[in-house]
């Protein structure tokens, strides 16, 4: 059942991929908001580098929420585009992080990996030590960024039970849905026929939003 979101601000989730961001999207869809994902995903290195910025910043504006890459790497200009909005940094342990971002990846090299871990470093597989320090470094700099802003935001720990009352807290929602929080795009889900498709897809550049399921 969708409930009426709070008239708020704009709603962004910076937390990097495989730490519970499609959850998030879903919840964020359920309490009403128009959610948006990755962009620029058929891009190059270099086209999406020099142009992630001003596009992510175009889409925000036609959009309530966002979330997946890469827009954890614009949160700081999210912020100074759209002054009052609300960030969601969802996490979760380093050690199940890599281990997930790797059971997902793999070696498959991808720009949008070069973008957030670095030029070098296309594939998580391959640079465990970049990807560990870039997640914790960018954990630590939103945080720091909010330091005497702990308003605008939300630390969401899914696989702590952090859910839908914190969430709704944080929104001021009312009428919240009760119960166990929305869990999307688990291994389990992923295992499936459906979604190793979709992923094979992908890495020959089609756009989840392109294939047509």
């Amino acid at each position: 059942m969708s409930v009426a979101k709070p008239q708020a601000a704009k709603v962004f989730c910076i937390g990097l991929q495989k730490t519970g961001t499609s959850s998030i999207r879903d919840a964020l869809r359920q309490l009403g908001y128009n959610v948006t994902g990755v962009y620029g995903y058929g891009l190059s290195f270099k086209e999406l580098q020099a142009t992630y910025v001003e596009e992510g910043l175009k889409i925000a504006r036609q959009v309530d929420a966002v979330e997946d890459m890469p827009w954890p790497n614009l949160y700081a200009e999210l912020d100074r585009e759209f002054p009052g909005s609300k960030f969601i940094l969802t996490q979760r342990d380093t050690d199940r992080w890599y281990g997930s971002i790797c059971s997902h990846f793999g070696d498959h090299p991808h720009p949008m990996q070069q973008l957030t871990y670095g030029e070098d470093a296309p594939e998580p597989v391959n640079h465990e030590a970049r990807y560990r320090e870039v997640y914790e470094k960018h954990n630590q700099a939103v945080r720091d960024h909010f330091a005497d802003r702990p308003d605008q935001l939300l630390e969401m720990w899914l696989e702590r039970g952090d859910g839908w009352q914190k969430l709704g807290d944080f929104l001021g929602a009312e009428n919240v849905p009760e119960g166990p929080f929305i869990h999307t795009n688990s291994s389990k889900q992923r295992n499936s026929l459906y979604h190793r498709i979709r992923r094979k897809l992908a890495r020959y550049g089609v756009p989840y939003e392109h294939m047509g399921f």
